[in-house]
């Protein structure tokens, strides 16, 4: 399940963002990959342990758990401190195709996650630059996303990926993992189907409507079925 989360940043923030980012030290990307990640990673990165990392980390994951489209997708149990990257057209940066680590780890706060789910914010505008696409392999084959600034993608961490070349300007983004409640991906897209179409009912119907209410019921049960928390 690939969803698209518009409007986790507002402009305003993310101008902001780029402004603190442009005048902070960046360093080599591949020192926060696995090995076989670290053979095809060109790009640059924010010291993930530095305090600007940490804060526009927190700014981000504040805004996504506030934001429903995000919570009905991830149902999220754990969040991994958000990192940021940024790929140079002047530096021939790209990410070749791979997978993500099963398993991430903060030595600053102890936390280890399982990746269930993979976040890309981007904190550029598409007219930016040239390239530096997303591309997600998933069963029904291969999509390339490249949003608006402030936007974010959702995807199975399970997926092969990449970020093409880019040609012209800069792709600055967040990046990050989270651990799902729902670790089985089917019963997760389920669970998220189900509650876009409550959703959708409590618009046109009203909360109080009987059939809304048993099928918010049967949502909270299946979630209580499935959890781990």
């Amino acid at each position: 399940m690939l969803v698209c989360i518009p409007e986790v940043l507002p402009k305003s923030e993310v101008a902001e963002f780029r402004r603190l980012m442009d005048a902070a030290e960046w360093e080599d990307g591949r020192s926060t990959a696995g090995a076989q990640s670290a053979m095809v990673k060109r790009n640059e990165q924010l010291p993930p342990d530095g305090e600007l990392s940490r804060a526009l980390g927190r700014r981000i994951v504040s805004a996504l758990t506030s934001n429903p489209k995000f919570v009905s997708a991830a149902v999220p149990l754990q969040i991994f401190p958000p990192l940021f990257n940024r790929y140079a057209a002047s530096s021939g940066h790209h990410f070749g195709i791979h997978v993500d680590n099963a398993v991430r780890g903060d030595h600053l706060t102890g936390l280890r996650i399982r990746t269930d789910l993979s976040i890309t914010l981007f904190l550029a505008e598409p007219d930016e630059y040239d390239g530096g696409e997303l591309v997600i392999e998933d069963t029904y084959g291969s999509h390339e996303v490249k949003l608006p600034a402030g936007d974010a993608v959702l995807y199975p961490s399970t997926s092969l990926h990449m970020v093409t070349p880019v040609t012209r300007g800069a792709r600055v983004a967040s990046f990050f993992w989270l651990q799902s409640m729902i670790r089985d991906a089917q019963a997760r897209s389920m669970i998220y189907d189900l509650d876009t179409a409550i959703q959708a009912l409590v618009e046109r119907l009203g909360r109080d409507d009987p059939e809304t209410v048993k099928l918010t019921g049967i949502y909270h049960n299946l979630i209580r079925y499935w959890a781990e928390v």
